[in-house]
Parts: C-alpha cells; sequence; structure tokens
C-alpha cells in the first residue's frame, strides 16, 4: 500500500495519506522506530496526542480526527517540535477503527470525550457500540487497552452496561501519567466530574 505526503507544506509528512481506504494501513512502514503503536480516537486539536508523543518517545501515536483545521493544526505543532513518533489521520473513528487499522496492531486506544448524542433519538450516532468494540478488541495486540474517558454520566452508564457483552474486562484506571485533553482542562476548571474507564483485551 502506496504512503504519501502533500510535499508542498513542509508538515504534511506528520499526516497519514491512504491511497487506499479499503485496506488497512500499514503502520510499520509509517513509523520511523518499530514501537508500540497508541491510538488517539478524535485527536481534536491535539494536545494530548503531542503531549503524549513528547512524554513518551518510545511509543509511536496515531490521531484520528475528521475536521481539517484541527489536524492542521497538530501537523504545525507536531513539525515545530520536531516529534519522530507522531502521525495524524483525517477520517472517521469509526471508519477508521473497522477497516484502516492492521489486526493485532494496537497497543492502547484512547477515546476521551466523544459526542454523547444527548437526545434519546440520536444515540444511534454513538460511536461506543457492539460493533465498535469488536473492531477495537480486533485491532488490539494481546493484552491490548481500550481507555475512555467522558464528562456526561449517561453515556458512561451506557458504555458500562456494554462491557459484559464484550471481550473486555474491567481493570482499575491508570492514566494518571498522561497528559490532559483540552477538554479535561476546562472540565476540571469548572469542576464538573469526569468519569474513566480502562478496558483489557481478555482474549
Amino acid at each position: 500500500m502506496q504512503i504519501f505526503t502533500d510535499e508542498r507544506a513542509p508538515d504534511a509528512a506528520f499526516e497519514i495519506f491512504p491511497s487506499n481506504v479499503l485496506t488497512p494501513i500499514p503502520l510499520g512502514e509509517i513509523f520511523m522506530r518499530p514501537q508500540p503503536v497508541e491510538v488517539d480516537l478524535g485527536s481534536g486539536p491535539g494536545q494530548f496526542l503531542i503531549g503524549a508523543s513528547q512524554r513518551y518517545p518510545d511509543r509511536n501515536f496515531l490521531g484520528v480526527e475528521r475536521l481539517l483545521g484541527r489536524v492542521r493544526k497538530t501537523r504545525r505543532r507536531a513539525w515545530k517540535l520536531g516529534l519522530q513518533n507522531l502521525k495524524v489521520l483525517r477520517f472517521e473513528i469509526d471508519y477508521t477503527v473497522r477497516y484502516l487499522l492492521p489486526p493485532g496492531s494496537i497497543r492502547r486506544f484512547h477515546l476521551s470525550f466523544p459526542d454523547p448524542w444527548p437526545k434519546r433519538r440520536h444515540h444511534r450516532r454513538r460511536v461506543v457500540d457492539h460493533a465498535f468494540f469488536e473492531a477495537v478488541h480486533l485491532a488490539l495486540q494481546p493484552g491490548g487497552e481500550l481507555w475512555i474517558k467522558t464528562d456526561h454520566a449517561d453515556y458512561f452508564a451506557s458504555i458500562r452496561t456494554l462491557v459484559p457483552q464484550t471481550l473486555f474486562e474491567l481493570a482499575e484506571w491508570a492514566g494518571d501519567d498522561y497528559p490532559s485533553t483540552d477538554f479535561e482542562d476546562l472540565f476540571a476548571l469548572k469542576q464538573l466530574p469526569i468519569y474513566r474507564l480502562r478496558l483489557l483485551k481478555a482474549n
């Protein structure tokens, strides 16, 4: 599979441009070093992604974000900092997890503050459902993990209800060493509760 970049932009090397969106991305070819891969689903303007890449140079980080402006902001920051272990992909989370990540290739997924779609008639748009759990499970390495944060109590309860029907096991939260997201900083400033879930691939 060919991976190419727009050479007109100096920061374009930090973005993945798949030449074929019907086959998984060869992650081993896009990162400079063969290191464990962690994926930030919905990486936004890149605060968590950039911070994690700086804090853990022995890991590779892939951000998935559908909004062009946020992707470009992440690219610019990564380029200025000279990060060697960060890439960003402009695509929908659901499609990326289901079709663009090779089986058994990811050490850890981070899903932070996904859109809760609070109205009941919109719940079908929520990214976390049975199919999402199945796709994440397939993409994870043995012993891999899925970490979820949300500020929405109802969405959190809905996710917890789904877990027993999946091939994941609940584990104690252990993510305080990671940098915060922009949403997390905002909610902390307002002293709003944040709900956290750490899930381990069971099989």
